[in-house]
């Protein structure tokens, strides 16, 4: 099916899922959350609507504290010669939907100004509607939006494709980069090459964490060498650099208030606390318990569209930790499930394959290093006399949009198991 065509069928399932009207071709299940979303948030089909510009300097003030700076030269040589020579433009955006640079060709770059695809612009997918910026951002996976899949119609001539990046120093999102233009310049392995030089992206942030934490190392093990008794060097975010008298960890949970003195962490208990260049060195308190007591309490706070966290408290101190999205989606499946889920039937929710409890096994192993002694095995549960709690969105559709799995596709829709 040719461009014009494709853009012609979809008008038609666009206008009938608008009208309530059940289409000739149903839409693309990504696209038909998104239609949703922003039918709930009020986004007039037919308008459109921009916020104000960022000023000059926020916006440098935005890209200079962006991790998306760092990897913004492997972002140019992947995409901007590409995207210039397909007469697109390469636009990339923070986590907000504000977009901090784009590159491309000049002619494309005039058609953009035109529709409000400029330096500071807000793109979000509650803003302007279905795209390949904002909708990313709420979905967390790469999105290709073709003419009509956009929900604005003054959108219609467009053609998006973009995927999110990830910070893997924390795991957390940090923008978006998307490649746009002129409808009839639309390829269908445009998203695979935007996904394939994100994930390059995040291949150099990580490269770039590995000698930083070589150099904390270096500075660290002379110091190790004089302790006596457990020790363990890690930087602000947690991964380890180096150890005495304990078994290697790759990362420990930090809390986000943390500083000189003393923490208690989930996997080490009570720790004495002093800063070094670039990190922390920990001491932990052998007299002190590692582990909650059976009074402990679970708050998984899912309230948020985009932000997930899970709080512990008990008799030994308390702990908030931000969670990844797969994590957020893990927790709430077994918060459900009080007489736990084995690894399989996890894998067949998060990935419509039973065969992939591997997977779901590694990800259960790293969220144990911060729920320490709170969740069980064969099947996966929360303690039995851990007191769990869940806080779900106001509207039940916002619960966790980027997730596939059944039981949460069902809770958004309101349906009880």
């Amino acid at each position: 099916m040719d461009s014009v065509k494709a853009a012609r069928v979809l008008k038609g399932v666009r206008n009938a899922a608008l009208s309530g009207q059940r289409p000739a071709v149903e839409p693309r299940p990504v696209i038909e959350e998104s239609w949703s979303r922003v039918l709930r948030r009020g986004v007039d089909p037919d308008r459109d609507v921009r916020a104000r510009l960022l000023p000059l300097e926020e916006l440098e003030e935005r890209r200079r504290s962006s991790a998306l700076a760092e990897v913004l030269p492997e972002l140019r040589r992947g995409l901007v010669s590409i995207a210039d020579a397909a007469q697109h433009i390469m636009v990339v955006a923070d986590t907000e939907g504000r977009i901090l640079w784009r590159e491309g060709a000049s002619a494309v770059l005039r058609l953009a100004d035109g529709h409000g695809f400029e330096l500071g612009a807000d793109w979000r997918e509650s803003t302007v509607g279905t795209n390949g910026v904002g909708t990313p951002l709420v979905a967390r996976r790469p999105v290709q939006v073709f003419s009509a899949e956009h929900f604005v119609r003054t959108h219609h001539s467009w053609t998006c494709a973009g995927s999110p990046v990830t910070d893997p120093r924390d795991g957390r999102l940090i923008g978006v980069v998307d490649v746009s233009g002129p409808l009839d310049t639309m390829h269908p392995a445009t998203l695979a090459l935007v996904h394939s030089v994100t994930r390059l992206a995040e291949a150099e942030l990580r490269t770039r964490h590995l000698s930083t934490l070589d150099r904390l190392r270096t500075t660290a093990l002379p110091l190790l060498a004089g302790i006596k008794g457990r020790a363990v060097v890690v930087d602000p975010n947690g991964w380890t650099a180096a150890v005495t008298g304990m078994a290697p960890t790759d990362r420990l949970a930090l809390p986000k208030s943390f500083g000189p003195g003393r923490a208690w962490l989930p996997s080490l208990g009570e720790c004495r606390v002093e800063p070094l260049p670039g990190g922390w060195l920990l001491r932990p308190d052998d007299s002190g318990e590692a582990a909650f007591d059976a009074s402990a309490v679970v708050v998984l706070d899912l309230s948020s569209p985009r932000r997930w966290t899970v709080s512990v408290t008990g008799e030994t101190g308390g702990w908030t930790h931000e969670l990844t999205p797969r994590h957020a989606e893990l927790l709430y499946l077994l918060a459900v499930a009080p007489a736990g889920r084995t690894a399989s039937s996890l894998a067949g929710e998060l990935f419509g394959d039973p065969g992939r409890a591997v997977t779901v096994r590694a990800e259960l192993s790293r969220v144990r290093r911060y729920l320490a002694g709170l969740l069980e095995g064969r099947p996966y549960r929360f303690r039995e006399d851990t007191d769990v709690r869940v806080m779900l969105p106001h509207d039940p559709a916002d619960l966790l949009p980027q997730s596939t799995a059944k039981s949460v596709v069902r809770a958004r829709r309101g349906e009880v198991d």
